[in-house]
């Protein structure tokens, strides 16, 4: 809404000051440092209220150290996280704009899940939340309508520059021919020529390319909301690991929608994308903001409601710069979290039927209680984890120029 103001006062009053909204830098940093204000400053008022209403989180003893004094610790706090983000997201960020449209329907669609779950779990005293059927229904929805958009809307192209065909037109005189191309073109980690097309990959599907490509969203955005909700399980891991994840695919949708940066780098070139590094800025800002209040010993816990936000939005983001294919190095400790949990799984029962006895990979899973039940303290395992995190988006963006 500044953005839409402030135009108008610059163009009509050459209002003194006014033209800097039009940066893309400075708007994200306005709402990254907006975002963070919101969290600490209404974040308190919003944990005494939780804990005056008794939604506290209600915890099973599975032997781990200190789990049982988190018992009644205030839950649900996810909704600081959305706050944060979609009140800086319509400040700041033009709310025209497909990407940024798209990104807060994922916010709110998927921070409706979570906090469904987190209503069933705390004022149903059902352990088991939302059953995990209308989960999948929620996830596969808005994947749905992801891949849709991204594949038909006539706003999301990707802009091939090249050499002007003939000498009489217009933007000869700039220097300048492109092309806005509709496609499904993505991008491929460490390869030189690094763009695959999923209309090439699927060709021999004619007309229904679509519903491949539809089916590789609802699985990136399935997979990504689990990993952030099962990495959710000890104080501040999930927050942290949520902004450094953010914050490195911030940095992409900056250079991608670039023209500059994006030729400078030969990445593919995404017109209008640019205004996702503002929404990333505030989703970052969110996540530190809410990490003052989660840090080992959590004062709040964000809940369904937050973790599965989070999960939803980082695929969704990932699909609309069309680096996805990065996502299992960039969200390694998501990857790796859900790993653990089906490895232990399968192998339980695998050994079940064959041995009669049910035997384990991991002490407990999913990764961190396996640390937990080793002996290590779970601020030690976060901050470990948050220097693996870190590795993990310093090697994804090596990506930029290793190939």
């Amino acid at each position: 809404m500044f953005y839409y103001l402030f135009e108008f006062l610059d163009k009509q009053f050459d209002f003194v000051g006014a033209g800097v909204f039009r940066y893309i830098s400075f708007r994200a940093g306005m709402a990254m440092i907006t975002s963070l204000l919101i969290a600490l400053i209404f974040g308190k008022q919003v944990i005494k209220y939780l804990r005056v209403k008794q939604i506290g989180e209600s915890v099973r003893d599975l032997g781990l150290q200190g789990q049982m004094e988190k018992k009644g610790t205030p839950t649900m706090g996810g909704v600081i996280i959305i706050a944060c983000i979609l009140i800086p997201t319509l400040l700041f960020c033009k709310i025209d704009n497909i990407y940024i449209i798209l990104l807060m329907i994922s916010t709110m669609w998927m921070g409706f899940i979570g906090f469904l779950d987190d209503y069933i779990k705390v004022f149903k005293k059902n352990k088991e939340g939302l059953h995990g059927r209308f989960k999948i229904v929620g996830q596969v929805g808005l994947g749905l309508v992801v891949g849709m958009v991204l594949y038909f809307n006539q706003s999301v192209v990707v802009r091939n520059y090249a050499e002007p065909v003939t000498a009489d037109q217009d933007d000869l005189k700039a220097g300048i021919h492109y092309v806005d191309e509709k496609s499904a073109k993505t991008t491929i980690p460490f390869f030189k020529n690094n763009e695959l097309d999923y209309d090439e990959v699927f060709s021999f599907m004619g007309d229904f390319t679509w519903i491949a490509y539809v089916l590789i969203v609802i699985f990136i955005v399935t997979a990504v909301s689990n990993g952030a909700n099962i990495t959710d399980g000890i104080d501040g891991l999930a927050a942290g690991t949520s902004a450094i994840i953010v914050l490195t695919l911030g940095i992409f949708a900056y250079v991608s929608g670039n023209k500059i940066f994006a030729d400078y780098l030969n990445l593919m070139y995404i017109p209008n994308s640019g205004e996702l590094m503002i929404f990333s800025a505030a989703l970052v800002g969110a996540c530190i903001g809410f990490l003052w209040y989660n840090s080992f010993p959590a004062q709040v816990f964000m809940g369904d409601t937050g973790s599965l936000c989070i999960g939803g939005v980082i695929a969704v983001l990932a699909l609309s710069i069309r680096k996805e294919l990065l996502i299992p190095i960039l969200c390694g400790v998501f990857l790796v979290e859900n790993l653990s949990v089906m490895m232990q799984v399968a192998y339980f029962k695998y050994t079940k039927k064959k041995f009669g006895e049910g035997k384990r990979i991991f002490r407990m899973s999913p990764l961190h209680h396996h640390y937990q039940k080793g002996g290590f303290h779970e601020s030690k395992i976060v901050i470990r984890f948050f220097i693996v995190g870190l590795l993990l988006a310093l090697l994804t963006l090596a990506t930029l120029k290793l190939r």
